[in-house]
Parts: C-alpha cells; sequence; structure tokens
C-alpha cells in the first residue's frame, strides 16, 4: 500500500482477532514509531508490549483500579474491565516519557509521542492489520500507571490495540477539506 493511501484510507477497527502479525511486520510497526517528528531527536516515548498470558494480568489491573475508584462496582461492569485487553490479540501501552531539554517542552515530547503512536496505527494498517487506539479513564488511573510501571514524569498516550480484522470497517466519509484549511 502506498502511503497516501494508507494515510488517506485507514480507520479504526474495533474488532481484531487472532492472528497477529508476523514478527517482520511488528517490527515494521514498531520501527514505524521512530520516524514521528521529534525536536532534538529526544524519543520521548517508549511502549509496552502486552500479548498472550500478559493480556489477562492487564484486564486484572483494570480490575484493580475500577474497584479502587468505584467499591460497589457490579459483577457485570467488573467482568468488561476484565475482558477490555482480550479485545485484540496484542495491545501496546504508548507511553509518553519526558526528558527534561532547555528546547523542548513537555507538550512537545507528549505531541512526538502521540505521532510514534499514530505512525504505529498507520504502518498497521498498510500491512493489512486493523489497529484501534483507545484511551478512555484507565490511561489516566494511577493505579494502572504504577501497575504498568510508569515514572512520575510519564503518561499513557493511549493503548494501542492491533489485530487481523474481524468484521468489518467503516468508510470515512470525504471530508470537507476546504472548510479546515483558509488562507492567512
Amino acid at each position: 500500500m502506498n502511503a497516501l493511501d494508507a494515510l488517506h484510507l485507514r480507520s479504526s477497527v474495533p474488532k481484531l482477532s487472532d492472528p497477529l502479525p508476523s514478527p517482520e511486520m511488528l517490527e515494521n510497526i514498531y520501527k514505524a514509531a521512530f520516524s514521528a517528528a521529534d525536536h532534538a531527536v529526544l524519543r520521548p516515548w517508549r511502549f509496552l508490549v502486552v500479548k498472550g498470558d500478559s493480556r489477562q494480568k492487564l484486564g486484572e489491573l483494570f480490575v484493580e483500579a475500577g474497584l479502587a475508584n468505584d467499591a460497589s462496582l457490579q459483577p457485570n461492569a467488573i467482568e468488561k474491565l476484565r475482558r477490555k485487553p482480550l479485545r485484540a490479540p496484542l495491545v501496546l501501552v504508548c507511553i509518553s516519557s519526558y526528558k527534561p531539554h532547555p528546547k523542548v517542552p513537555e507538550i512537545e515530547q507528549d505531541l512526538s509521542a502521540g505521532a510514534a503512536t499514530q505512525n504505529m496505527l498507520l504502518a498497521a494498517f498498510a500491512q493489512g492489520f486493523g489497529a484501534m487506539w483507545r484511551t478512555g479513564s484507565l490511561a489516566y488511573n494511577p493505579i494502572v500507571k504504577a501497575g504498568l510501571g510508569l515514572s512520575a514524569e510519564e503518561k499513557i498516550i493511549g493503548f494501542l490495540y492491533i489485530g487481523t480484522i474481524d468484521g468489518g470497517t467503516k468508510r470515512l466519509c470525504e471530508p470537507d477539506v476546504q472548510s479546515y484549511f483558509q488562507e492567512w
């Protein structure tokens, strides 16, 4: 797939299943992060690879965080939290890892980590796989952050779910590009 097709046609895919991309395809996805815009080449990101039984472990961490937030959670809500990481065979926890720098503020580093995450979404799509970038309250939860080993300066940019497309994909509406761009 050429780059413009990947940029113009990619959409989020919520239904993902096995198989995972091959090791070579995963390497392509991971490598795509490193072409993100990155002032001073700080590489202000890191990624946790969650697959196999580690997804259940992440689900238990989500349950722990949910119960700490609301001890009266109903069993169905607990089970929903537990199953979240099982929505795809691979979950990448995308982390902005701030590095103090005199010319690169924290917001630029967060945006760079977001660009790295977007590049991985595109790389998955370009190779025929689906992906979904999810955040939600668990991405900002201190119990989840601590359980994943984040430092105080780090932030979860998102959970990137990757797998084989299971079902249809939605076609994005053709945007009215001119409504968003104007000469100054």
